[in-house]
């Protein structure tokens, strides 16, 4: 008798991250995983790791970093509004990734850069409070 009809699928998560299009190409997800920013149930892994349903895995994007809950396993990569099938970003993730695109707008995490440079008369004083 048999169980299941559909066969399991058994996907290294650098090939899902790169399926889902979170990374340009399998060696970009690789080297993120690698280095640790990439965390799969909140603990670092290796890019063999077998993604399975319902798995935390913090991503990082741009200056952010997204946490997100896999709903599909595909090894396929395809277009960006079936891979935004594949999971789901979690509220708290939502809302903080928001609040930091608002913050950048209002420039806070950025400071002013400055009309022009400083003159003669300015490196001096500049120097000489760094000396203080």
């Amino acid at each position: 008798m048999r169980k299941n009809l559909i066969p399991e699928v058994k996907v290294r998560l650098d090939k899902w991250l790169w399926a889902a299009r979170f990374f340009k190409t399998r060696s970009l997800a690789r080297d993120a995983i690698q280095s640790g920013k990439v965390h799969y149930n909140g603990q670092r892994s290796k890019p063999g790791k077998i993604v399975e349903l319902g798995a935390a895995i913090k991503v990082p994007q741009g200056f952010d970093i997204k946490d997100i809950i896999v709903l599909q396993v595909k090894e396929q990569r395809q277009g960006a509004p079936l891979a935004q099938l594949m999971y789901q970003e979690t509220e708290s993730s939502e809302k903080l990734r928001a609040s930091n695109a608002e913050a950048r707008k209002l420039s806070i995490f950025h400071s002013p850069k400055p009309e022009h440079r400083p003159d003669k008369k300015q490196r001096r004083q500049i120097i000489q409070f760094k000396q203080q």
